[in-house]
């Protein structure tokens, strides 16, 4: 490494926050950037570790070492080729990704781990910036024509994937924009759309065709995909939201999370949206659910001008060190406080919510909650139980739902005749990515369940692998780790 001592020299540094009162005012990204010699600083933390378990906590397999070298030594340019070569997004991972990476590097045993995610979306924005992304046309043309359901991080992986090696690929986006869960869930305060749409330009410059509004299997039929195509990539996502069945749940006011988000979204962007407006102005809210929807519900709700934002939780409160159990390189259930969280408001572990109470209106007024405890058995799923004489009313006039995803839609998968398993996941093999019907292939949370964004990135880039294999008999697009150094 270019600085052997530099993690004895130099502390962990990550971005400043703007002050909440400032930030609060709209919806664009409020981080501070480091300056670039402190950025330096950070990849010079990055030690010649001989086993880099970085690689291992990354689902894309980064070469995390090396471009943080690069960066450390100020060629930007390499740094820059490096990350492409294994993620096709860094400015998106760069942003949204709780950083896996982060948690098994060597560094994290006894210090504070090299800040990988900041470096990896300041190496993306340098490559924007002096005009290092561009598109990269395949040399021929194959014939074969592929079609992307679905333009979320695995599908816009998978489409770049395929159409580097040549094929003719469509993707397929049933709302008005591109960009799936990125654009209608992720707020803007997190990843400003623009971040979406400067990379769409390279994309749809390499030759990849978008159709919005295409809702296959509804406004589109599967027989004209199957007619029209040679293979098919599913990448639909897990979009059914879990819902919380207790008395009142049908309240006004009681809201899913991804009903809010999308709609606030759409709202920011100008877009139209359907049914009644929801919002948080004047309002105390609850939100059910302690994940990153919730966080995302958090800060949305007081950008509205939310009166209060109570979180509940119904796991125990974890601790800031990692668990026994856990140990390192594993991925931890630590204690984990967003950005959101730290805009005021007020959180609860170990809380269930037993009943939503209405006025003779139905309108949301309150709620009832108990707490809980989780009992422990080697060997067993763990046990809830209530804890007696513990129930309080809250007030509330808005609870938002954000207790993650049961799996997808099955209407397309139905019309297909894919076979799905209890979580309504659609049944394909990691090994290839191959559903029961030969040629359809499925990549993502469709697949896998509701998962991380570098998790969408890597099955996206996997799956396409194993497309233009049955395509063609043969494959030279990389597998994870495996950089094929685009010309960035």
């Amino acid at each position: 490494m270019g600085k052997p001592t530099g993690f004895l020299e130099y502390e962990r540094k990550v971005e400043a926050y703007a002050p909440v009162q400032e930030r609060l005012k709209e919806y664009k990204e409020f981080t501070i950037p480091l300056e670039e010699k402190e950025i330096k600083d950070q990849g010079a933390r990055c030690m010649d570790c001989g086993v880099p378990f970085c690689h291992s906590g990354c689902p894309l397999g980064n070469l995390i070492p090396d471009f943080n070298d690069a960066v450390y030594k100020g060629k930007w340019e390499r740094a820059a080729k490096i990350l492409h070569s294994t993620n096709n997004f860094p400015e998106f991972t760069g942003r949204l990704c709780p950083a896996p990476c982060e948690e098994a590097c060597v560094l994290n045993i006894n210090e504070d781990p090299v800040t990988i995610e900041n470096i990896e979306k300041n190496i993306a924005e340098q490559a924007f910036l002096n005009g290092w992304v561009q598109a990269q046309l395949p040399e021929s043309r194959t014939g074969k024509k592929v079609a992307v359901i679905g333009s979320g991080p695995a599908g816009l992986a998978a489409a770049q994937q395929l159409n580097r090696a040549g094929h003719f690929v469509t993707v397929y986006e049933r709302d008005e924009k591109v960009g799936g869960l990125l654009r209608y869930g992720i707020p803007d305060f997190k990843m400003e759309k623009s971040v979406i749409d400067r990379r769409l330009e390279v994309l749809e410059e390499e030759g990849i065709k978008f159709v919005t509004g295409a809702h296959v299997g509804e406004n589109i039929s599967v027989e004209e995909i199957k007619a029209d195509h040679d293979a098919i990539m599913l990448c639909g996502g897990a979009t059914v939201s879990r819902t919380l069945p207790i008395k009142g749940a049908h309240l006004k006011g009681v809201h899913q999370a991804m009903d809010f988000l999308p709609q606030n979204n759409r709202r920011v962007d100008n877009l139209p949206f359907s049914g009644k407006e929801i919002s948080a102005k004047n309002k105390n809210v609850i939100v059910i659910g302690g994940g990153d929807t919730g966080s995302d519900c958090i800060g949305t709700s007081f950008r509205q001008g939310a009166l209060s934002v109570t979180n509940f939780e119904i796991m125990g409160k974890a601790t800031l060190d990692r668990p026994q159990n856990q140990p390192w390189p594993y991925w931890p259930m630590r204690l984990r406080t967003t950005s959101s969280h730290k805009e005021g408001a007020e959180r609860h572990w170990s809380i269930s919510t037993k009943e939503f109470l209405g006025d003779e209106d139905g309108n949301l007024v309150g709620l009832i909650t108990t707490q809980v405890e989780w009992t422990h058995k080697l060997g067993e799923r763990p046990q809830l139980s209530e804890v007696p004489g513990t129930e309080k009313r809250w007030d509330c006039d808005m609870a938002l739902l954000a207790l993650g995803f049961t799996g997808s839609e099955t209407s397309l998968p139905e019309q297909l005749g894919l076979e799905i398993d209890a979580r309504t996941n659609i049944k394909a093999s990691i090994e290839n990515y191959m559903s029961n019907v030969p040629g359809i292939f499925v990549a993502g949370d469709m697949r896998r369940g509701q998962s991380l964004i570098v998790w969408a990135i890597s099955e996206g880039r996997q799956a396409a692998h194993y497309v233009d294999k049955y395509l063609m008999g043969v494959s030279n697009l990389p597998l994870k780790g495996e950089g094929d150094l685009p010309r960035v």
